[in-house]
């Protein structure tokens, strides 16, 4: 004969665990969204981070050669200048050289 489940018995009611259920659903729409835009503002920092040291390592190259690079990847793939590999843009775009030997932020949206 199973053994009946008498009021002093502690457990969870169903009830209970929907509701539960439905204050970590609550919580998690609201956290969510907040780290997706936290991830996404720190891969644009990272990207402006890597601008900026693309371009000093552009200028360290002109006052190192005494001339400017014709590529970008002449900088870049140099291992004096980027010893951990060249810098990668986390949108998966590629950085670009202006004519005036530049990374331009306005060219690398995201």
């Amino acid at each position: 004969m199973p053994k009946r489940r008498n009021r002093s018995q502690k457990g969870f009611t169903l009830v209970e665990l929907l509701i539960v259920v439905l204050i970590l659903g609550a919580l998690a729409a609201i956290a969510i969204p907040r780290i997706i835009g936290s991830s996404e503002a720190a891969k644009i920092n990272v990207c402006k981070t890597n601008i900026q040291l693309i371009n000093k390592q552009i200028e360290l190259y002109r006052a190192t050669t005494g001339t400017w690079p014709n590529k970008l990847e002449q900088v870049t793939e140099n291992l004096d200048y980027f010893p951990d590999g060249p810098p990668t843009c986390p949108f998966g775009k590629k950085y670009r050289m202006t004519s005036d030997h530049r990374i331009d932020t306005n060219r690398h949206k995201h």
